[in-house]
Order: structure tokens, then sequence, then C-alpha cells
């Protein structure tokens, strides 16, 4: 499975780490992804997601129906929910 917000599909950015002799090397700068149970209401049953650190922050202010409904609306759902 790749490293992938499955709400918002953002991924790992790339760039480089930077020595103090100013040498620099590739890096890959990974997500902070969680995997966490949502209960959703509306269908009456729970879903695994695995979600950064932002997009949960964004799910406890608006809720988990609000926010899949905006993801739905984008197209950006990776996991069909």
């Amino acid at each position: 499975m790749s490293r992938k917000d499955d709400i918002t599909g953002k991924g790992a950015l790339n760039g480089y780490r930077s020595s103090k002799a100013n040498n620099k090397s590739k890096h890959l700068f990974h997500l902070n992804l969680q995997k966490r149970r949502f209960f959703i209401p509306e269908e009456d049953r729970w879903v695994t997601l695995k979600v950064n650190a932002k997009t949960l922050r964004t799910i406890n202010k608006k809720g988990i129906s609000a926010v899949l409904k905006e993801a739905r609306k984008k197209g950006t759902l990776l996991k069909e929910v």
C-alpha cells in the first residue's frame, strides 16, 4: 500500500538534506500518517482510513461526514467509503 492520505490523496514530498558543509543528499519527506477508525452515523458503520495529522485535525473540527462529502465532491477520495 502506498503512503498516501486516503481522503486528500497527498503523498510524500522529495527534496534535499543539507549538511553543515552544504553537501546535498536526496531525501523523501513522508507524511505523518495515522491509521484510524471512524464511525459514520449516516451509514451506521465503522471505516478504517489512513489519514495524516492535518486531515485528522480537520475531521475533528468539521466531522467525518462533512469531510467525506467534500472529498467525494472534489474527487480526491482514494479509498471508497
